[in-house]
């Protein structure tokens, strides 16, 4: 079969088959008496496995080796193409989300997409400073869309980089809120607790609806943090996962101060009053929780502390029962105290 024939039918154009002759890769079998190249059945065979394994990626110097050695095996070259293949999609995926983000930012000319593409180099720099300046210092003409932001404070892992950019985000206010959405439902934990701690920091309610949402996270440390968020809030809901802060000695100051902030509302006070007594009480609590539960009691308002404390003065632990002892006195001291400021005014 000529080689014209050979280009039809195979589809390989006739100049590609005279490269491979020249490569040594696939050469006929004979010439005519003109001189012409002519390929044999098992000449054809070899064109069609050369076109398959181009069709995997590989170089014609690999396809060579391939059918070359008889001993060769294909599974390390295979696995190699697919890590290959693998960065060249992941090259194409960052390539797409960059043009999506230009085109998102609607740039007027010229000099707004290369504004553009210096912010996404900033952002993306393996260099923390640079990331912080581009959070930071963004064009006066064009701001840092939030939904980068979000997408940055949600990856990043330098504690100054990530204040940065939950600080450029809170600016944005309620606009960053969405984008900040997709890390509470992240697989990795430490994705949740950026997004927990992000949220924080901006105060609208839709920020506070899905920090309550992540009350019920798995993990405590992502529940910690948006517990002392949303108690700050008001929100009744942080008050279980306070008081096992309080317990368990995770962030226990701070829990305590937000639930005696929640007992000012008396609707609220009699059940967190109950809830830190039954603690207190309970069978199973250690001496070290019980401390810090009479310690969590001098945040908590009105006349029921100080009434517990003072039974707490007798408690058969003489650590805790020393604790309500100062606490009490400490009260009783400031209750006479703003007795008689009030009586001299």
């Amino acid at each position: 079969m000529l080689i014209g024939e050979v280009a039809r039918r195979s589809g390989v154009s006739t100049r590609m088959l005279r490269h491979y002759d020249t490569l040594g890769l696939v050469s006929p079998t004979g010439r005519t008496v003109g001189g012409y190249r002519e390929y044999a059945a098992g000449d054809i065979r070899r064109i069609f496995h050369v076109e398959s394994l181009r069709s995997l990626g590989l170089s014609l110097r690999q396809i060579a080796r391939a059918l070359e050695d008889p001993g060769f095996a294909p599974s390390a070259l295979v696995g190699d193409l697919i890590r290959r293949t693998e960065e060249r999609i992941e090259r194409e995926r960052e390539l797409l989300e960059r043009l999506r983000t230009v085109d998102a930012s609607a740039p007027s000319d010229w000099s707004g997409v290369l504004r553009i593409v210096e912010l996404l180099h900033g952002l993306g720099s393996p260099h923390a400073a640079r990331r912080q300046q581009a959070a930071l210092s963004p064009a006066e003409d064009m701001p840092v869309r939030t939904d980068l932001l979000a997408g940055a404070v949600l990856a990043e892992s330098d504690p100054f980089v990530a204040g940065a950019l939950r600080w450029a985000l809170a600016r944005a206010g309620g606009d960053g809120v969405a984008g900040l959405a997709p890390g509470l439902r992240a697989a990795d934990v430490q994705t949740r607790r950026r997004a927990v701690t992000a949220l924080a920091e901006i105060p609208e309610q839709e920020a506070t609806d899905l920090l309550t949402a992540a009350l019920d996270d798995p993990d405590p440390t992502v529940r910690g943090p948006a517990a002392l968020a949303t108690g700050a809030r008001g929100v009744g809901a942080a008050v279980p996962m306070l008081l096992a802060m309080v317990v368990e000695g995770a962030n226990d100051i701070e829990a305590a101060e937000v639930l005696g902030a929640l007992a000012s509302d008396r609707d609220r006070a009699e059940m967190i009053m109950s809830a830190l007594v039954d603690e207190l009480t309970s069978p199973t609590a250690v001496a070290a929780a019980r401390i810090r539960l009479t310690q969590a009691l001098l945040e908590m308002p009105g006349p029921e502390a100080i009434d517990v404390l003072r039974r707490l003065t007798r408690d058969d632990d003489r650590d805790v029962a020393r604790i309500a002892a100062a606490f009490v006195d400490m009260l009783e001291k400031r209750s006479d105290t703003d007795s008689s400021i009030g009586r001299e005014r």
